[in-house]
C-alpha cells in the first residue's frame, strides 16, 4: 500500500463517513416516527419508541452501507476530479485500474466494518428491539417459545411450529383449558390446524382445523375445513418465537441451514438468505470500484449535488434488482447461488467494463 494508496482510500472513507451519518439519522427519524401509531399501546410508551430507533440503528447501518460507500467514493473522488488532483494522479502514470484498486482497498475496509456490525452488534439489538416492542405492546400476554412460539391467553394455549408469512402461521395446535372447583385446570379441548390467518382485528382463520373435545365420558372429535375463532393474539407477538432468517447472522444462517437438512426439510429459503447476506456486504466493495469510471468520465466537471443523485439512482436499482430476484427465485424455485451472486455478478461486469472503457 502506498502512500496514493492511503491517501485515495481516506477519502473515501471520509466522504462515507459523513455520507452514512447523514443517511443514519434520516433514516433513525423516519423509524422514530413510524412508531408513533404504536405508542401508548399497553406499556409502550415514546421512550420505548426511542429505545427500539437506536437499537435498529446497527442494522440500518448495516443495510444501507452499500449505498453510502457508492455515494461517499462518488462525492469523494468528484472533489479530486474536480479540484484536478485526479488530472495530475494520471498524468503521473496511474492507470485507471491502479485507482479501481485504491478504491477497492477503501471498499474492502467498509465491508469488513460492516460484516462485523452485521454479524456481532445488529441481530442481537434488532431482536431485543423486537422483544422490547412486543412484550410493551401486549403486556397482557405471556410467551414462550424455543423451537417454535407457545402463547397463552386467558384459558388458550397456542402452540405454533412456523411462519410462512406476515399473518400466516403453520403447525399450529390449539390447547384449551378449564378451571375445576378445587382450583386447578383440566384439558378441555385440543386442536390442530394445518395453517392460521389473521384476517382482521381479533379475528383468526383456521384451515384444515381438526378439534377433540374432552369430557369425562368420552372424546367428541370434529373436522372442518375452515374454522373462525376471537383472539387477541397478535401475529407481531408469535413472531418472536419464530426463525426469520433474515435476521440471522451468517454464522445463524449456517446453523439453520444445517439443521434444516439434517430433518430434511426444505432450505431454500434460509439458503438464499445467507448468501444474500454475503454478496450484499461484498457489494460494498464493488460500488467503490464504479465510482471511479463515473468521476473520471461524465460526473468529473459535475457538482456534489448531480453525483449525489447519480448515487442514489445506482443504488436503489441494485437493491430493486436484488430484491426482485431474491422474491422471483422464491416463487420459481430458483438456485441459492444464482439469486443470491446473480446481481452482485452484473455489478462486476458492469463495474469492471467500464474500468476498462475509460482506462
Amino acid at each position: 500500500m502506498t502512500l496514493l494508496d492511503r491517501y485515495l482510500a481516506r477519502q473515501i472513507l471520509w466522504y462515507t463517513l459523513l455520507v452514512m451519518a447523514v443517511l443514519m439519522t434520516l433514516s433513525a427519524l423516519f423509524l422514530f416516527l413510524g412508531q408513533q401509531d404504536d405508542v401508548g399501546t399497553g406499556t409502550y410508551d415514546m421512550g420505548d419508541a426511542l429505545f427500539f430507533t437506536a437499537l435498529n440503528v446497527p442494522q440500518q447501518f448495516f443495510q444501507l452501507l452499500p449505498i453510502g460507500a457508492l455515494l461517499g467514493a462518488l462525492i469523494g473522488l468528484g472533489n479530486l476530479a474536480r479540484g484536478s488532483e485526479l488530472v495530475v494522479i494520471r498524468a503521473a502514470g496511474v492507470s485507471t485500474l491502479r485507482l479501481a484498486g485504491a478504491a477497492a482497498l477503501a471498499g474492502t475496509g467498509l465491508f469488513v466494518a460492516g460484516m462485523a456490525v452485521g454479524e456481532f452488534l445488529a441481530p442481537p439489538l434488532e431482536a431485543y428491539a423486537k422483544q422490547l416492542k412486543t412484550f410493551g405492546k401486549f403486556s397482557e400476554q405471556r410467551f414462550a417459545g424455543g423451537g417454535g412460539a407457545w402463547v397463552k391467553e386467558g384459558d388458550r394455549i397456542v402452540s405454533v411450529q412456523q411462519q410462512s408469512a406476515d399473518n400466516v402461521f403453520g403447525g399450529l395446535y390449539v390447547y384449551v383449558l378449564e378451571p375445576r372447583a378445587d382450583g386447578t385446570r383440566r384439558l378441555a379441548a385440543f386442536g390442530r390446524a394445518e395453517q392460521a390467518e389473521r384476517v382482521g382485528e381479533g379475528r383468526w382463520l383456521l384451515w384444515r382445523y381438526t378439534e377433540s373435545a374432552v369430557t369425562p365420558e368420552r372424546v367428541v372429535t370434529r373436522q372442518l375445513d375452515r374454522f373462525e375463532v376471537e383472539s387477541r393474539i397478535d401475529p407481531a407477538f408469535i413472531s418472536i418465537g419464530m426463525t426469520d432468517p433474515a435476521a440471522l447472522p451468517v454464522r445463524g444462517l449456517v446453523r439453520y441451514v444445517q439443521l434444516l437438512r439434517a430433518n430434511g426439510v426444505e432450505s431454500r429459503s434460509a439458503e438464499t438468505a445467507l448468501w444474500s447476506r454475503i454478496s450484499r456486504g461484498f457489494s460494498t466493495i464493488l460500488l467503490c470500484m464504479l465510482a471511479v469510471p463515473f468521476v473520471l468520465g461524465p460526473l468529473r466537471s459535475s457538482g456534489a449535488g448531480s453525483r449525489t443523485v447519480i448515487g442514489i439512482l445506482i443504488g436503489v436499482t441494485y437493491f430493486l434488482v436484488n430484491r426482485t430476484l431474491e422474491n422471483t427465485g422464491e416463487v420459481y424455485g430458483l438456485e441459492p447461488l444464482l439469486v443470491a451472486w446473480g446481481p452482485a455478478a452484473l455489478l462486476a461486469l458492469v463495474t469492471f467494463g467500464l474500468i476498462w472503457r475509460v482506462r
